[in-house]
């Protein structure tokens, strides 16, 4: 892959007369990863659901894995997409192993793979709880060991570190690692300039849905 990962010119996005990104340029190139820093309320959040293909903009261009945003070409690469939002995408009524396992199915990955993630996590011994009953460091693992298991061209983490103790931390420096090496590319999105900043190639930081 030789293209840009990512590639946003002139991004805007308005919600009904409020703007909410002005005029955001990004590029992920092969092998990249950036992070995005700034307040509450500048923005970040938005420019991630820009890339995730998920918030069409109201005004500029972009292409994310190839497709043209604004377009009925961006469901092409869905798949190839990994987000982890602020609240974990967990089925509450069922047990841990059940939500990777459910995961691998739609996916066509193994079951064995499902399993292999929820260890490399450190959720095996703790496979058959259920999701809602589950604490939020354990069902942002669940999130982390999706992204283990299916290795998605972009990761998209946002707020990434909530609710993950220190040895949870690493699992996010492995998913990057892994990501590097197959040339995909990652966004990370926090308003910890400080953390962000060990574990990206480089910040982009916007302010009042803008880029500083």
């Amino acid at each position: 892959m030789t293209d840009p990962i990512v590639q946003l010119r002139d991004i805007g996005v308005r919600f009904g007369t409020v703007p909410v990104l002005v005029a955001v340029d990004l590029t992920i190139a092969p092998g990249e990863v950036v992070g995005v820093a700034g307040p509450n309320g500048s923005g970040k959040t938005t420019l991630l659901g820009v890339v995730a293909t998920l918030i069409r903009p109201s005004s500029g261009t972009g292409r994310v894995l190839g497709a043209a945003l604004g377009t009925d070409d961006v469901r092409r690469v869905r798949r190839r997409i990994g987000l982890s939002g602020h609240e974990p995408a967990v089925y509450p009524d069922l047990t841990l192993a059940e939500n990777l396992r459910f995961v691998a199915r739609v996916a066509g990955v193994t079951v064995e793979a499902a399993d292999r993630a929820l260890a490399d996590v450190g959720l095996a011994a703790a496979a058959d709880r259920p999701a809602g009953r589950s604490s939020h460091g354990m069902q942002r693992r669940i999130d982390l060991a999706r992204m283990l298991m299916l290795e998605p061209d972009l990761v998209l983490l946002d707020e990434a570190h909530a609710g993950l103790d220190q040895d949870a931390e690493v699992i996010i420096d492995v998913i990057l690692e892994r990501t590097r090496r197959r040339r995909g590319g990652a966004l990370l999105v926090s308003h910890d300039a400080e953390r962000l900043t060990r574990q990206v190639d480089r910040v982009l930081r916007i302010e009042a849905g803008a880029t500083v």
